[in-house]
């Protein structure tokens, strides 16, 4: 059974004469675009000034990676904001008091690095990033530098990771990086240990959630994304191999 919860999502307030001036790097949409975009996402996903100033840094450093290191769609860049920041930031309103995290496959930053701008001043908190790939992972270095964001890359595959992250984890994360059965595979350990899931996934997830089943005890609960695009975040507390003869894909990502 799939359980289904509906995101209240804030109005969004028109921009103010404050909103701070987008830096403009090659081949980024006009100013004024960024700017309400990057209202949008805030209005949809409010954050602190501080916060605001880090997601600042980082989204201004991702637009100068980007021009020689692929780390986000090109297509979805007139929508950075909105498609990616927010996307990400939403999770946070699902796991308040959690402080430490694993981010599967962090790649561009999504939603590693977001939520780890946003835990910057929790007193505690900290962001596992695992990446694999070598250029992706000194970007995922050079953004916690310049944001000074609360996190560690992994420079790793997801399976070589897993059971090397110490201490307890509130919560594991991943989006875009693999089939939903097979995250599922991968974050048992973690869960075992007391975490809770968040999954952010597309408008097929009941087909992934039918495939997982097929390997997993798993009870579900289904978030409508805030940020539109049919969209939807799984969340699981409790996993349970179906049948331990049976695999669920030994395919690393991240």
């Amino acid at each position: 059974m799939f359980h289904v919860k509906q995101n209240d999502s804030p109005k969004r307030p028109a921009m103010s004469a404050g909103t701070p001036r987008p830096k403009i790097s090659p081949g980024s949409p006009p100013a004024g675009d960024i700017a309400a975009d990057r209202a949008a996402a805030l209005a949809l996903t409010p954050v602190s000034r501080e916060t605001e100033a880090r997601l600042d840094r980082f989204v201004d450093l991702l637009w100068t990676w980007q021009a020689k290191t692929n780390l986000v769609a090109a297509s979805t860049l007139p929508t950075l904001w909105t498609r990616h920041v927010s996307d990400s930031l939403q999770l946070l309103a699902l796991a308040p008091e959690a402080k430490t995290w694993v981010d599967f496959g962090s790649g561009g930053g999504f939603p590693g690095m977001i939520l780890a701008c946003a835990l910057a001043d929790t007193p505690g908190a900290l962001v596992h990033l695992v990446e694999r790939n070598a250029k992706k992972a000194a970007f995922l270095r050079e953004a916690l530098r310049v944001t000074a964001a609360a996190g560690t890359v992994h420079l790793a595959g997801i399976e070589d990771t897993v059971d090397r992250v110490p201490g307890p984890i509130d919560c594991v994360t991943a989006r875009a990086v693999a089939p939903l059965h097979q995250l599922i595979g991968f974050a048992e350990p973690l869960v075992k240990r007391g975490a809770k899931a968040l999954f952010l996934k597309g408008q097929d997830v009941e087909a992934e959630l039918t495939e997982a089943t097929k390997y997993w005890n798993i009870e579900p609960y289904l978030h409508s994304s805030r940020t539109g695009g049919r969209g939807w975040i799984v969340e699981l507390d409790r996993i349970e191999r179906r049948n331990l003869s049976t695999s669920a894909g030994g395919t690393d990502y991240g």
